[in-house]
């Protein structure tokens, strides 16, 4: 059994589809029902006892320093490219830190601390499993191996949620393919994401880890936000 040691959370982009709540104040910073986002999620990670917690800010990124004071562990890491690149910028400037790391999106709402938890068996996303039509990406899964990743999305697959799991070795397989893509190839408009799953696939041998449909909130653009929580009604059809 593997076992989270630190966690990094992604939080340098702009926030676009949020204007003009993020003009002043970074996506996940946005308060859901009195509290930050980012702020459930370190909560959450501290319950499952994971503390040594890595925030990739960019835009704003001062905005995140009072994390520092407040949750003991808490580093920010700055990523000078946010504007410019994908989000692997973000993993690329945090590629000292990914043996036995969980790695997730700072703009979601955590509503089973389980998704959190610090066991795994293997590298891999948590996932939910669709029946429907989805534009999200969609994984095969086959005994326990995900064998394929499909971008488009379509149906009947294990949606792909932004918290993953690494072991040491497949960390120090991301910090090696991350370099490559972005300082030797200057391949800087992909995803992370996108390393493992498309770039390197048979480098890793990924699982997953299932969990409920409402587990996890993404919170994606106002409409979304303003379902999740009514003080932001007014905003829904901007």
């Amino acid at each position: 059994m593997e076992s989270v040691k630190r966690a990094i959370i992604m939080a340098a982009g702009m926030g676009k589809r949020m204007m003009p709540l993020t003009v002043d104040t970074p996506k996940p910073l946005i308060k859901v029902h009195g509290t930050p986002m980012i702020e459930t999620i370190i909560i959450g990670l501290r319950q499952n006892n994971i503390a040594e917690i890595y925030i990739v800010a960019g835009y704003l990124h001062d905005k995140f320093e009072y994390l520092v004071m407040k949750y003991p562990g808490v580093v920010i890491i700055k990523n000078p490219y946010y504007e410019v690149s994908n989000n692997i910028s973000s993993l690329y400037v945090a590629r000292d830190y990914l043996e036995n790391a969980m790695i997730l999106d700072g703009d979601q709402i955590i509503n089973n601390l389980e998704v959190l938890k610090a066991d795994f068996e293997k590298s891999g996303y948590n996932c939910v499993w669709t029946e429907f039509e989805t534009k999200e990406w969609l994984l095969t899964v086959v005994d326990d191996h995900v064998v394929q990743c499909r971008r488009e999305g379509g149906r009947r697959g294990w949606q792909l949620y932004s918290i993953s799991r690494w072991t040491a070795e497949d960390g120090r397989k991301l910090k090696r393919h991350l370099e490559i893509e972005f300082d030797e190839r200057k391949n800087r408009q992909i995803y992370w994401d996108d390393i493992a799953l498309f770039c390197y696939p048979e480098e890793y041998d990924l699982g997953i880890m299932p969990m409920g449909a409402e587990d996890v909130i993404e919170i994606d653009n106002l409409k979304e936000l303003a379902e999740e929580d009514h003080l932001y009604e007014n905003y829904a059809g901007e």
